[in-house]
């Protein structure tokens, strides 16, 4: 039992970082957008670079989500 909780412990820490880095980004790139507004070609760059990063935090988060479990008929 120990060692479940602190493994929980664990897996509930790594999850606070992954959101703290999650609302940092958020939060900058809202400045980013401001301060990009008239350069067309950096706020395509930004925009191309959003999607990257957003792939692959949906990959991510797929990857480790278990299956949901079939339904019984």
């Amino acid at each position: 039992m120990a060692s479940q909780l602190t493994q929980l412990q664990t897996d509930v820490a790594a999850n606070g970082t992954v959101i703290g880095s999650a609302v940092t980004l958020l939060q900058g790139l809202s400045q980013q957008i401001r301060d990009l507004q008239n350069d067309p070609a950096a706020l395509a760059q930004l925009a191309t670079d959003l999607e990257a990063q957003s792939k692959a935090l949906a990959d991510a988060v797929a990857a480790n989500t278990p299956a949901a479990p079939l339904a019984s008929a």
